[in-house]
Protein backbone atom coordinates (compact mmCIF):
# COMPACT_ATOMS: atom_id res chain seq x y z
CA UNK A 1 0.00 0.00 0.00
CA UNK A 2 1.30 3.81 -1.18
CA UNK A 3 1.79 6.38 1.17
CA UNK A 4 -1.44 8.01 0.25
CA UNK A 5 -3.26 4.90 0.48
CA UNK A 6 -2.12 4.62 3.89
CA UNK A 7 -2.98 8.25 4.80
CA UNK A 8 -6.58 7.68 3.20
CA UNK A 9 -7.36 4.72 4.64
CA UNK A 10 -7.12 6.62 8.08
CA UNK A 11 -9.25 9.30 7.25
CA UNK A 12 -11.77 10.03 10.11
CA UNK A 13 -9.18 8.43 12.97
CA UNK A 14 -6.15 9.49 14.88
CA UNK A 15 -3.07 9.28 11.96
CA UNK A 16 -1.58 6.01 14.10
CA UNK A 17 -0.11 5.02 10.88
CA UNK A 18 2.26 7.62 10.68
CA UNK A 19 6.38 6.46 11.19
CA UNK A 20 7.04 10.37 12.67
CA UNK A 21 6.89 9.68 16.63
CA UNK A 22 6.93 13.24 16.86
CA UNK A 23 3.03 13.34 14.43
CA UNK A 24 2.11 10.32 17.21
CA UNK A 25 2.77 13.34 20.52
CA UNK A 26 0.55 15.38 18.07
CA UNK A 27 -2.19 13.14 17.82
CA UNK A 28 -4.28 14.31 14.60
CA UNK A 29 -6.96 13.25 13.13
CA UNK A 30 -7.24 12.43 9.52
CA UNK A 31 -9.97 14.67 7.84
CA UNK A 32 -9.44 14.36 4.53
CA UNK A 33 -5.98 13.57 1.88
CA UNK A 34 -5.23 14.10 -1.87
CA UNK A 35 -2.00 14.11 -3.36
CA UNK A 36 -0.31 17.17 -2.32
CA UNK A 37 -2.84 18.36 0.22
CA UNK A 38 -4.30 17.41 3.69
CA UNK A 39 -6.46 18.00 6.18
CA UNK A 40 -5.85 17.18 9.94
CA UNK A 41 -7.76 18.22 13.02
CA UNK A 42 -6.14 18.77 16.04
CA UNK A 43 -7.44 19.17 19.80
CA UNK A 44 -5.26 21.72 21.59
CA UNK A 45 -3.92 20.17 24.93
CA UNK A 46 -3.25 22.12 28.27
CA UNK A 47 1.11 21.44 27.88
CA UNK A 48 0.74 23.43 24.04
CA UNK A 49 0.22 26.85 25.50
CA UNK A 50 2.13 29.77 26.18
CA UNK A 51 2.28 31.48 29.74
CA UNK A 52 -1.04 33.35 29.07
CA UNK A 53 -3.00 30.27 28.63
CA UNK A 54 -2.81 30.41 24.08
CA UNK A 55 -1.73 28.36 21.68
CA UNK A 56 2.53 28.49 21.45
CA UNK A 57 3.52 29.82 18.58
CA UNK A 58 6.14 27.13 18.64
CA UNK A 59 3.71 24.35 18.49
CA UNK A 60 1.82 26.17 15.57
CA UNK A 61 5.43 26.51 13.87
CA UNK A 62 5.29 22.48 14.54
CA UNK A 63 2.31 21.67 12.89
CA UNK A 64 2.82 23.59 10.02
CA UNK A 65 6.03 22.21 9.43
CA UNK A 66 4.69 18.32 10.48
CA UNK A 67 1.74 18.31 8.50
CA UNK A 68 3.91 19.97 5.49
CA UNK A 69 6.11 16.87 6.36
CA UNK A 70 3.24 14.54 5.88
CA UNK A 71 2.50 16.37 2.86
CA UNK A 72 5.28 15.25 1.23
CA UNK A 73 4.62 11.43 1.95
CA UNK A 74 0.99 12.15 0.06
CA UNK A 75 3.15 12.59 -3.01
CA UNK A 76 4.55 9.49 -3.01
CA UNK A 77 8.04 10.54 -4.05
CA UNK A 78 10.81 8.06 -3.61
CA UNK A 79 12.92 10.31 -2.24
CA UNK A 80 12.15 12.34 1.25
CA UNK A 81 12.16 15.90 1.32
CA UNK A 82 13.63 18.26 4.02
CA UNK A 83 12.18 21.37 5.46
CA UNK A 84 14.87 24.19 4.10
CA UNK A 85 12.67 27.27 5.63
CA UNK A 86 9.25 28.08 7.38
CA UNK A 87 7.67 30.99 7.46
CA UNK A 88 4.57 31.86 9.63
CA UNK A 89 2.42 34.49 10.46
CA UNK A 90 0.23 34.37 13.50
CA UNK A 91 -3.17 35.72 13.15
CA UNK A 92 -5.21 34.67 15.97
CA UNK A 93 -5.38 33.06 19.39
CA UNK A 94 -6.74 29.47 20.15
CA UNK A 95 -6.79 27.92 23.88
CA UNK A 96 -6.78 24.44 25.70
CA UNK A 97 -10.04 22.45 24.46
CA UNK A 98 -10.62 24.00 21.36
CA UNK A 99 -9.76 21.44 17.66
CA UNK A 100 -7.88 23.44 14.99
CA UNK A 101 -7.51 22.61 11.57
CA UNK A 102 -4.48 22.47 9.77
CA UNK A 103 -4.87 22.53 5.82
CA UNK A 104 -1.98 22.11 3.17
CA UNK A 105 -1.48 22.25 -0.21
CA UNK A 106 1.53 22.67 -3.02
CA UNK A 107 1.91 25.91 -4.55
CA UNK A 108 4.92 24.77 -6.77
CA UNK A 109 6.28 21.66 -7.21
CA UNK A 110 9.64 22.04 -9.10
CA UNK A 111 12.05 18.52 -9.50
CA UNK A 112 14.07 19.29 -6.58
CA UNK A 113 11.98 21.72 -4.97
CA UNK A 114 8.26 22.17 -3.27
CA UNK A 115 7.02 25.25 -1.96
CA UNK A 116 3.77 23.97 0.27
CA UNK A 117 1.49 26.33 2.38
CA UNK A 118 -0.69 25.24 5.61
CA UNK A 119 -3.28 27.09 7.09
CA UNK A 120 -4.48 26.46 10.48
CA UNK A 121 -7.97 27.31 11.07
CA UNK A 122 -10.71 27.17 14.17
CA UNK A 123 -13.24 24.24 14.29
CA UNK A 124 -15.58 26.06 11.95
CA UNK A 125 -13.55 27.65 9.58
CA UNK A 126 -14.12 31.23 10.30
CA UNK A 127 -11.02 32.14 11.91
CA UNK A 128 -7.84 31.67 10.33
CA UNK A 129 -5.39 31.37 13.23
CA UNK A 130 -2.02 31.26 11.67
CA UNK A 131 -0.89 30.48 8.23
CA UNK A 132 2.69 29.06 7.25
CA UNK A 133 4.54 28.38 3.95
CA UNK A 134 8.07 26.34 3.53
CA UNK A 135 10.01 25.63 0.94
CA UNK A 136 11.35 21.70 0.83
CA UNK A 137 14.25 19.98 -0.89
CA UNK A 138 14.49 16.59 -2.48
CA UNK A 139 17.46 14.82 -0.38
CA UNK A 140 19.15 11.95 -1.74
CA UNK A 141 17.99 9.93 0.73
CA UNK A 142 15.68 6.96 -0.90
CA UNK A 143 12.21 5.91 0.50
CA UNK A 144 11.85 2.10 2.05
CA UNK A 145 8.58 1.16 -0.14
Amino acid sequence: MSPLEIMKSCIGQEFSASPSPFMHWLNPVVKSVEAGALEFEYLIRPEWLNPIGNLHGGITAAIVDDVLGATMFSLDEDYFYTTINNVIDYFSTAKSGETIIAKTHIIKKGRQFINAECEIWNADKTRLIAKGSSNLFKTEIKKNT
